[in-house]
């Protein structure tokens, strides 16, 4: 296989693999969580090399993961004390382990003869390619191993789905009816730590928060539907690492930077034209509220003064301007708006309402229809 088609492989499964957890740490909004766990791993590989002595041990892997979790269980104890927020738990939580974690690689024999520090805080996804997971006795490409920890993601959050589903939407619904919220949320947590680890090995600290956090974002922008989003945010995913990786290559960029920068690029995308949230969208919404508003308020003018002395002055279209405060220019474009809907109709220099106007006026009102 191709180098180039090998290590788009690697990094979209790595992407659809720590996308699928992500949208259920977006959707309780502990997307920096991901961020926390992703460098405070460090300290977990070197905490246990200092207790195997042994730098090809799995058990780094394992000391790693459960310095996630420990991660996670002190932002959650300094959150109970109601002294600091979730996000100031996080950055004194965060910053604490990971330095410390960069301290002890740089007073042991780690950095010289294992442990790369510029690869550690930035990652080098070029070698993701390369065997170096031992397993049985054989070396294993860091692509079977994150297709077996996609796998499992995937399985897991097909068979729980209806309880992380519960549990992220409505925890207290959920303990209600034996759930136990607690428990999956660590559980949860739990497997981003393994992901975040696996992952961290193969493409570094900065792709594990960004295929943690933007597939998942994006996805939220895109449907409402939690099954749909899963899908959506593996598949974002991996087309941002494909197209990163495709650009880093064509371009000789650094390969880390590209494929953040693809998915900034996909999310921006979404964020800007994404059917019913994008901003486009919601432009478009807004001025089609404006024009109804408009059109609204025209009817509630002439229903307000139809049928009393007033009206002759009211309704005149020459002095609308006058009475709504309007300029003439946006008076006869309202009027022309309302005249095509069918609200108004013009009878000589004044403006009458049809009922579908004046039912337009009551409902300002709360009046019901006469019809």
């Amino acid at each position: 296989m191709p180098e180039l088609v090998n290590l788009i492989l690697v990094l979209a499964v790595v992407a659809a693999a720590c996308a699928l957890p992500g949208v259920f740490l977006v959707l309780r909004r502990m997307a920096l969580v991901s961020d926390a766990i992703g460098h405070v791993l460090l300290l977990g590989i070197v905490l246990a090399y200092f207790v195997v002595r042994d730098a090809d041990s799995p058990w780094l892997l394992v000391g790693a993961a459960l310095t996630g979790l420990l991660t996670v269980a002190l932002v959650e104890a300094l959150q109970r004390t109601k002294l600091v927020k979730a996000d100031a738990a996080i950055g004194l939580v965060f910053p604490a382990l990971f330095s410390l974690g960069v301290v002890l690689v740089s007073v042991s024999h780690l950095r010289s003869e294992h442990l790369d520090i510029d690869r550690v805080l930035l990652g080098q996804p070029d070698l993701a390619t390369v065997p170096r997971f031992p397993v049985f006795g054989t070396v294993v490409a860091p692509v079977w191993v994150m297709g077996a920890v996609l796998l499992m993601n995937a399985a897991l959050a097909l068979v729980l789905f209806k309880e992380l589903k519960l549990s992220t939407f409505d925890p207290a619904l959920a303990a209600s009816l034996g759930f136990r919220p607690g428990l999956i949320h660590y559980g949860l947590m739990a497997v981003v730590s393994l992901t975040a680890v696996v992952a961290f090995d193969a493409v570094g600290p900065v792709l594990v928060v960004g295929f943690f956090v933007v597939p998942a974002a994006a996805a939220f922008l895109l449907t409402d539907r939690l099954g749909v989003m899963l899908l959506l945010a593996a598949l974002i995913g991996a087309l941002g690492a494909a197209v990163g990786v495709f650009v880093a290559d064509r371009t000789d960029a650094n390969t880390s930077g590209t494929v953040a920068a693809a998915l900034g690029l996909l999310f921006g995308l979404v964020f800007l034209f994404a059917p019913g949230r994008g901003q486009v969208a919601l432009l478009f919404k807004r001025f089609a509220n404006r024009q109804a508003f408009e059109v609204t308020m025209l009817a509630v003018h002439l229903y307000q003064h139809e049928g009393t002395p007033a009206e002759a002055s009211e309704a005149k279209l020459d002095e609308l301007y006058t009475h709504l405060d309007w300029p003439q220019a946006r008076v006869a474009t309202v009027v022309e708006r309302a005249t095509a809907n069918g609200f108004v109709t013009r009878s000589g220099d004044l403006l009458k309402l049809t009922e579908l106007g004046r039912d337009r006026a009551r409902a300002v009102f709360g009046e019901r229809s006469r019809q």
